[in-house]
């Protein structure tokens, strides 16, 4: 099999766009074309106002684009120049039919497989970029198969292990690199072509080679016990709040022990994002499809745990501000699901949102990435209240002091750097606001101490009075 000259990617979104311009970047030898049905996105990764906010983004694709990054909606062509193509489609949660609120649903990568077996043109090397369930490979295998036109594919599997806010960093130095393929010659050889992509800025020891089955389980549950770790410590923070413990404190303790570390130990409102809740009902649907009754219950908590804790987060609220939010104007600092990122996926901040919206209350955000627009489309994605009660309950602003002003609280949901004491002038806040003026903290960011001098009464998740 000769060197690749030419990568295809087919999705232009969080992980196919960052991916495949730092590859870019590392290997200027190769061209590298990114296709996507959705013109517009295409059209925005073509303009200096990227459809991603990434740091650092910005710089690699400028270096890039337009001399061995290239970006079309011309699927069909890039399939049949491409040596190898990546898939990194959209692999949302069933909403419809069989394993709906569980199963990923694949019918984007099927679409894929099938269009690839199309317009091949000649023996491809395809990878799986999108995080897909145990044996999907085995899927794409028999489409490509079956309409292969006697062309040959090598299927590989390449699970992304990026974190949002940080994956040029996770990119440039990734810690480890994971490819599967088939353990036969032909599966040998083109997991080799894809370790030498990657062996351009990566140590070699770094890349990990394994079956195709383990590749893709590997991240379902690598994202399984990361989220594990961050409900294991929010539950805790329940009962920090009712013993009068510091959940910080806590997570610190425990933390220096060698065998438990610090990582992914920082409470909060709830985890959100596009993978960890998909990851695991994904793994949850896996188990009880093959009658693992006992494991599926045992990982489908770790969702449960992370619902009550933005549930209570919210109820915290209500019952704090004499038991009604009716008519009452609420400020959301941030609507991202976390910082560095404009992603809202299962972001902490919708749910909390709606269910003060149930109870009347009138919300007002800012954040500094997020569009207004993508703001009622996740309420509206919820069904709770027609787009007009959303519109007419849920208001946007570009500056965090108007969004607080003549508010009865505010709320911090996603820990941007700009809402800390050094940069946000807390003072100007408190005087905008109705008196008791209250302060909810989230994401564990504040200065519980210097708030309260000021005159706030503050709450903050984990902490007990």
């Amino acid at each position: 099999m000769s060197k690749i000259k030419h990568i295809t990617c087919i999705g232009a979104g969080y992980v196919g766009g960052p991916t495949m311009a730092v590859m870019a970047l590392k290997n200027p030898d190769i061209r590298f074309h990114i296709v996507d049905i959705n013109q517009a996105r295409i059209d925005a990764w073509m303009s200096d106002e990227l459809p991603i906010y990434e740091p650092g983004l910005d710089k690699v694709v400028k270096e890039t684009r337009g001399k061995n990054l290239f970006f079309s909606t011309k699927v069909d062509e890039a399939i049949k120049e491409a040596d190898m193509i990546f898939i990194s489609v959209n692999t949302p949660t069933k909403k419809y039919g069989i394993g709906k609120g569980r199963a990923a649903d694949l019918k984007y990568v099927e679409l894929c497989a099938r269009q690839i077996a199309e317009h091949a043109g000649g023996d491809k090397i395809v990878v799986e970029k999108s995080t897909l369930p145990v044996r999907t490979a085995q899927s794409i295998k028999k489409i490509l198969k079956s309409t292969s036109n006697g062309y040959k594919f090598q299927v590989l599997s390449n699970p992304e292990f990026l974190a949002e806010g940080t994956a040029i960093e996770d990119l440039l130095h990734s810690d480890r690199v994971l490819i599967g393929g088939d353990q036969d010659e032909a599966g040998q050889a083109a997991i080799q072509k894809l370790v030498e992509v990657y062996n351009s800025w990566i140590p070699r020891e770094r890349i990990l080679t394994t079956n195709i089955w383990s590749s893709e389980l590997s991240k379902l549950t690598a994202n399984a016990f990361l989220a594990q770790r961050i409900s294991s410590v929010n539950a805790i923070s329940a009962l920090c709040e009712a013993t009068g413990a510091d959940v910080e404190e806590v997570a610190y303790a425990i933390g220096t022990d060698s065998r438990i570390g610090p990582k992914f130990l920082k409470s909060s409102v709830g985890f959100g994002g596009s993978c960890f809740q998909k990851d695991i009902l994904n793994l949850v649907y896996l188990c009880e499809f093959f009658g693992l009754h006992e494991v599926a219950r045992y990982w489908e908590t770790v969702v449960s745990m992370n619902d009550y804790q933005k549930t209570r987060f919210a109820s915290k609220i209500i019952s704090t501000l004499f038991n009604t939010v009716s008519g009452k104007k609420i400020a959301f600092l941030g609507w991202a699901f976390k910082k560095d990122t404009n992603d809202t996926r299962e972001s902490a901040a919708i749910y909390v949102a709606d269910q003060l919206m149930q109870d009347q209350a009138n919300i007002h955000v800012y954040d500094p990435q997020v569009p207004t627009e993508q703001m009622y489309g996740d309420l509206n994605e919820l069904e709770t209240r027609s787009d007009e009660d959303n519109r007419a309950q849920l208001t946007a602003y570009d500056d965090a002091y108007e969004a607080c002003k003549d508010a009865h609280a505010v709320a911090v949901l996603t820990e941007w750097d700009e809402f800390k004491a050094d940069q946000l002038d807390w003072q100007k806040v408190y005087n905008s606001m109705k008196k008791p003026a209250f302060v909810f903290d989230g994401r564990l960011i504040l200065d519980r101490e210097a708030l309260t001098k000021i005159g706030f009464e503050v709450y903050t998740i984990g902490k007990g009075k």
